[in-house]
């Protein structure tokens, strides 16, 4: 099971940090990857790191994100600052087995997904 948190409303320029608990696999040869949609909009992918702890993020975030993993917590944050209004969505959290790089950003390698925690940005 995935159980993602942290998210709220805050303006534009503010930080937030989304958790992502991990219960019931075996966390560390587990890749997480973070995702978003918005309403209307399909989900993309936003950040990921794999087991080997190697991240990926999408140009969108890249130098304001940072994905972290606490093998000891079987957790992974999120770290979101300056934040901007177009990165209101849902955040999700989602789990794979020794994805490769090339497919970090893939959300169909996935095989769990966590229910999701609203991030709201407001100008």
């Amino acid at each position: 099971q995935l159980q993602a948190f942290g998210g709220g409303l805050v303006q534009a320029g503010d930080s937030l940090r989304l958790s992502c608990a991990v219960s019931g696999l075996a966390f560390r040869s587990t890749t997480i990857g973070w995702f978003r949609q918005a309403p209307g909009k399909e989900r993309e992918f936003v950040a990921g790191i794999r087991w080997t702890s190697s991240t990926l993020y999408s140009d969108s975030v890249k130098g304001r994100f940072t994905v972290s993993r606490d093998n000891a917590k079987n957790t992974v944050s999120l770290q979101m600052n300056s934040l901007k209004p177009e990165d209101t969505a849902v955040y999700y959290c989602a789990a794979g087995t020794r994805l490769i790089a090339s497919t970090v950003s893939d959300r169909h390698q996935y095989d769990y997904w966590g229910q999701g925690t609203q991030v709201t940005v407001s100008s």
